[in-house]
């Protein structure tokens, strides 16, 4: 099994990811922008059967969309590194792993959100988010009493 949090780690780490997941997605969005530009110039190219292209300025537009693109796998890596998933890079979803009654159980948080409030099964995904209650994290024993 791999790293996982407990409750408290995982909301004490929230503004460092919260920072990286932004980070990431500033980096996708560049990449697809300059992607889809590298594309209509190759359309432009390919529907006038070949024009005069400055190819430093097409040679820079490349490097830049590669190097977004490099910046977006980087950070994406550190938050995985740290030993939390990306679920979702557009809507900003992460997950941590947590162990509750001896079982891996994914807590689970969206950009925007002040806190960590929900939960999931690994297989239920963000679908099947249950709320956080007061006995979250507390040992069997002591939710029952």
């Amino acid at each position: 099994m791999g790293k996982t949090f407990t409750l408290g780690e995982a909301q004490t780490m929230l503004r460092v990811l919260e920072t990286l997941l932004r980070k990431a997605q500033g980096a996708g969005l560049r990449t697809g922008t300059l992607e889809a530009e590298m594309q209509q110039l190759s359309y432009r190219i390919f529907l006038s059967g070949g024009m005069r292209v400055d190819v430093a300025v097409a040679a820079k537009r490349r490097a830049e969309r590669d190097k977004a693109a490099q910046e977006a796998t980087d950070t994406l890596g550190e938050i995985e590194a740290i030993g939390v998933q990306v679920q979702d890079l557009e809507e900003g979803l992460l997950d941590f792993p947590c162990v509750m009654d001896g079982k891996t159980v994914m807590l689970c948080w969206k950009l925007g959100e002040d806190a960590i409030t929900h939960w999931h099964e690994p297989e239920d995904g963000f679908a099947g988010r249950k709320p956080l209650d007061a006995g979250f994290g507390k040992p069997e024993r002591e939710r029952l009493n």
